[in-house]
Protein backbone atom coordinates (compact mmCIF):
# COMPACT_ATOMS: atom_id res chain seq x y z
CA UNK A 1 0.00 0.00 0.00
CA UNK A 2 1.16 3.52 -0.78
CA UNK A 3 1.44 5.68 2.50
CA UNK A 4 1.87 8.91 2.99
CA UNK A 5 4.38 10.06 5.90
CA UNK A 6 3.97 13.32 7.13
CA UNK A 7 7.99 14.83 8.74
CA UNK A 8 9.62 17.91 8.94
CA UNK A 9 13.05 18.65 6.98
CA UNK A 10 14.74 17.62 10.03
CA UNK A 11 12.87 14.51 10.08
CA UNK A 12 13.97 13.93 6.74
CA UNK A 13 17.43 14.78 7.36
CA UNK A 14 17.45 12.04 10.27
CA UNK A 15 15.07 9.54 8.03
CA UNK A 16 17.87 9.65 5.07
CA UNK A 17 21.08 9.22 7.70
CA UNK A 18 19.63 6.66 9.79
CA UNK A 19 18.07 4.86 6.63
CA UNK A 20 14.87 4.27 8.77
CA UNK A 21 11.89 6.28 10.32
CA UNK A 22 9.28 5.39 12.50
CA UNK A 23 6.00 7.80 11.89
CA UNK A 24 5.44 9.82 14.73
CA UNK A 25 2.89 7.55 16.83
CA UNK A 26 2.75 5.13 13.97
CA UNK A 27 0.24 7.69 12.15
CA UNK A 28 0.61 7.64 8.02
CA UNK A 29 -2.26 8.26 5.09
CA UNK A 30 -3.43 6.40 2.22
CA UNK A 31 -5.87 5.66 0.00
CA UNK A 32 -8.06 3.37 2.04
CA UNK A 33 -11.90 2.10 2.01
CA UNK A 34 -13.11 4.45 3.63
CA UNK A 35 -11.42 7.72 2.16
CA UNK A 36 -12.76 5.81 -1.11
CA UNK A 37 -16.30 6.53 0.24
CA UNK A 38 -16.26 9.86 1.95
CA UNK A 39 -15.68 10.27 -2.04
CA UNK A 40 -18.45 10.60 -4.56
CA UNK A 41 -15.98 10.54 -7.67
CA UNK A 42 -12.86 10.84 -8.47
CA UNK A 43 -10.05 8.07 -9.98
CA UNK A 44 -7.65 6.58 -7.67
CA UNK A 45 -4.66 9.08 -8.69
CA UNK A 46 -7.16 11.88 -7.78
CA UNK A 47 -7.98 10.22 -4.11
CA UNK A 48 -4.22 9.18 -3.48
CA UNK A 49 -3.55 13.17 -3.80
CA UNK A 50 -6.34 13.94 -1.60
CA UNK A 51 -4.37 11.23 1.26
CA UNK A 52 -1.45 13.08 0.28
CA UNK A 53 -3.23 16.62 0.95
CA UNK A 54 -3.86 14.72 4.71
CA UNK A 55 -0.43 14.36 4.98
CA UNK A 56 0.65 17.42 4.62
CA UNK A 57 -1.83 18.89 7.22
CA UNK A 58 -0.19 16.89 9.47
CA UNK A 59 2.97 17.70 8.60
CA UNK A 60 2.21 21.65 9.66
CA UNK A 61 0.89 20.23 13.01
CA UNK A 62 4.61 19.06 13.36
CA UNK A 63 5.65 22.26 12.25
CA UNK A 64 3.65 23.84 15.03
CA UNK A 65 4.69 21.77 17.92
CA UNK A 66 8.41 23.57 17.16
CA UNK A 67 7.18 26.52 17.54
CA UNK A 68 10.56 28.46 18.81
CA UNK A 69 12.81 25.09 17.89
CA UNK A 70 15.74 26.44 16.32
CA UNK A 71 16.74 23.28 15.10
CA UNK A 72 14.60 23.51 11.79
CA UNK A 73 16.13 25.15 8.78
CA UNK A 74 12.71 26.51 7.39
CA UNK A 75 9.29 25.86 7.77
CA UNK A 76 8.53 23.52 4.89
CA UNK A 77 5.79 20.71 5.21
CA UNK A 78 7.34 17.48 4.13
CA UNK A 79 5.40 13.94 3.10
CA UNK A 80 7.41 11.17 2.60
CA UNK A 81 5.92 8.73 0.00
CA UNK A 82 6.01 4.56 0.66
CA UNK A 83 5.08 1.27 -0.42
CA UNK A 84 4.93 -0.94 2.45
CA UNK A 85 2.87 -4.22 3.45
CA UNK A 86 1.89 -3.75 7.32
CA UNK A 87 -0.67 -1.13 7.81
CA UNK A 88 -3.61 -0.80 9.76
CA UNK A 89 -6.60 1.07 8.79
CA UNK A 90 -8.14 3.85 11.51
CA UNK A 91 -11.07 4.99 9.96
CA UNK A 92 -12.30 5.81 13.76
CA UNK A 93 -9.28 8.60 13.36
CA UNK A 94 -10.01 9.70 10.01
CA UNK A 95 -10.80 8.75 6.61
CA UNK A 96 -7.67 8.28 5.45
CA UNK A 97 -5.28 7.52 8.52
CA UNK A 98 -3.17 4.14 8.87
CA UNK A 99 -1.00 2.87 11.31
CA UNK A 100 2.58 1.73 10.11
CA UNK A 101 3.36 -1.10 13.06
CA UNK A 102 6.88 -0.62 12.64
CA UNK A 103 9.95 1.86 10.92
CA UNK A 104 9.51 2.45 7.17
CA UNK A 105 13.02 2.14 5.92
CA UNK A 106 14.61 4.04 3.27
CA UNK A 107 14.50 1.51 0.21
CA UNK A 108 10.55 1.90 0.16
CA UNK A 109 10.48 5.29 -0.13
CA UNK A 110 8.72 6.23 -3.56
CA UNK A 111 9.50 9.73 -3.34
CA UNK A 112 9.63 12.87 -1.40
CA UNK A 113 7.09 15.95 -1.42
CA UNK A 114 8.70 18.87 0.17
CA UNK A 115 7.67 22.91 -0.11
CA UNK A 116 9.13 25.16 -2.11
CA UNK A 117 11.04 28.32 -1.06
CA UNK A 118 7.63 30.49 -1.96
CA UNK A 119 5.98 28.81 0.07
CA UNK A 120 7.59 28.90 3.49
CA UNK A 121 5.98 32.50 4.45
CA UNK A 122 2.49 31.05 4.19
CA UNK A 123 3.62 28.02 6.00
CA UNK A 124 4.93 29.45 9.08
CA UNK A 125 1.92 31.53 8.94
CA UNK A 126 -0.22 28.45 8.69
CA UNK A 127 1.34 26.54 11.41
CA UNK A 128 0.96 29.53 13.82
CA UNK A 129 -2.66 29.02 13.53
CA UNK A 130 -3.45 24.97 12.55
CA UNK A 131 -5.11 24.58 15.76
CA UNK A 132 -7.70 27.97 15.63
CA UNK A 133 -8.12 26.95 11.73
CA UNK A 134 -9.49 23.27 13.16
CA UNK A 135 -12.09 25.01 15.64
CA UNK A 136 -13.20 27.26 12.95
CA UNK A 137 -11.88 30.52 13.45
CA UNK A 138 -12.17 32.39 9.66
CA UNK A 139 -8.67 34.17 9.63
CA UNK A 140 -7.26 30.78 10.79
CA UNK A 141 -8.75 28.79 7.89
CA UNK A 142 -7.86 31.71 5.18
CA UNK A 143 -4.17 31.06 6.42
CA UNK A 144 -4.15 27.55 5.87
CA UNK A 145 -5.91 27.53 2.94
CA UNK A 146 -2.84 30.09 2.05
CA UNK A 147 -0.21 27.34 3.06
CA UNK A 148 -2.25 24.46 1.07
CA UNK A 149 -2.66 26.33 -1.97
CA UNK A 150 1.01 25.73 -2.60
CA UNK A 151 2.12 22.34 -4.74
CA UNK A 152 4.62 20.32 -3.18
CA UNK A 153 7.49 19.66 -4.92
CA UNK A 154 8.43 16.07 -6.14
CA UNK A 155 11.84 14.52 -5.57
CA UNK A 156 12.75 10.91 -6.34
CA UNK A 157 14.82 9.02 -3.37
CA UNK A 158 17.93 9.48 -4.90
CA UNK A 159 17.65 13.05 -5.25
CA UNK A 160 16.88 13.12 -1.46
CA UNK A 161 20.80 13.84 -0.48
CA UNK A 162 21.21 16.66 -3.05
CA UNK A 163 17.86 18.87 -2.19
CA UNK A 164 18.96 18.44 1.82
CA UNK A 165 21.76 19.58 1.14
CA UNK A 166 20.58 22.79 -0.55
CA UNK A 167 18.86 23.41 2.22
Amino acid sequence: MRIYIPATLGMLRDFFEQQQLQPLSGTAFALTPALREAYSSGDAEELEYAAMREAARASLRLLSGQEGDTGEEQPRRVVVSADVKDVTLRPDLDHAVVRVSGPVPWKKVAAVHVDTTEAEQDVRQAAAVIDAADLGDEKAELALGDAEDHELAWFAPQEVPFMLELM
